[in-house]
């Protein structure tokens, strides 16, 4: 991946009309960190939204983390969703302090963490809030498909992220979240966001990227090769079987750092 596409890449997804960029990342991978990428789409932009679907929120310290999405919705106009999920592969968790343990009981006390920032309360021990005046608490999301993640969004979050499966997987947890939000007794509805891999323009290295990202999930990898779409005629089905879902959004992943998907992905979708 050449992180030097992402200003260009952002600038022409906002031209050709689509209404979100997202994030996938992790640590231990060589590529961008969530916040970086869209730090640098946020510059290139003024309308686009921006969100991580999902960042691994326990890999980091909270008020760090809570300082760095404040900044980045603060700098783009309040365009930041924060989609967040606890992780799994132990290599991720580089923070010393910070292990691949806990993690449930970690990210329930971080987002009170994030909370306290963003109303401005001191931070360090000292007298010194990490935020300005009028920091808004940015909106959250959820990813994963425990009980617990569920929990999460009722209590704290604006919607649900689903995982980078195919369509009728998604349901499931597309229905368990609507679920959770309406026993919460939350008024409206969540937002439902889907993701989807896409290789238009080179299929054979977008998917050989998919799994090489992947392999380290075996029991995972299968599930998620098999719904990458690689012709216009799949990406249309994708779309159209995610639609069926009545979600808000359904965000696609490009497998390779050519900036010309953005316009294959524009024709096939926008259209």
């Amino acid at each position: 991946m050449n992180p030097a596409v992402i200003p260009g890449w952002a600038k022409r997804a906002e031209e050709a009309g689509f209404s979100t960029l997202g994030t996938v990342g992790r640590l231990a991978y060589p590529g961008l960190n969530d916040t970086v990428a869209l730090a640098a789409a946020a510059g290139a932009t003024s309308r686009i939204g921006l969100l991580t679907n999902v960042l691994l929120a326990t890999v980091w310290p909270p008020v760090l983390l809570a300082k760095e999405a404040a900044g980045i919705d603060a700098v783009s106009g309040g365009r930041l969703t924060l989609g967040l999920g606890i992780g799994a592969r132990p290599d991720d968790f580089v923070a010393e302090g910070y292990p691949a343990k806990g993690l449930g009981k970690r990210i329930d006390a971080d987002l009170e963490v994030y909370h306290r920032v963003w109303k401005g309360e001191p931070v360090g021990g000292g007298d010194n809030a990490a935020v300005p005046t009028g920091t808004r608490a940015v909106p959250l999301l959820f990813g994963g498909m425990a009980p617990a993640s569920f929990a999460r969004l009722a209590k704290w979050g604006q919607g649900w992220v689903a995982p980078s499966v195919p369509v009728a997987m998604a349901a499931q947890g597309f229905e368990a979240a609507r679920g959770a939000w309406k026993a919460a007794g939350r008024e409206g509805d969540p937002r439902m966001v889907g993701i989807a891999y896409v290789a238009l323009g080179d299929p054979e290295k977008g998917k050989a990227n998919v799994y090489d990202y992947y392999s380290i999930s075996p029991q995972f990898l299968d599930i998620v090769m098999s719904s990458v779409s690689t012709s216009a005629d799949q990406l249309r089905e994708t779309v159209k079987a995610f639609a069926a879902l009545g979600i808000d959004e359904l965000i696609l992943n490009p497998t390779t750092d050519d900036p010309d998907e953005v316009e294959r992905f524009a024709e096939v979708v926008l259209s």
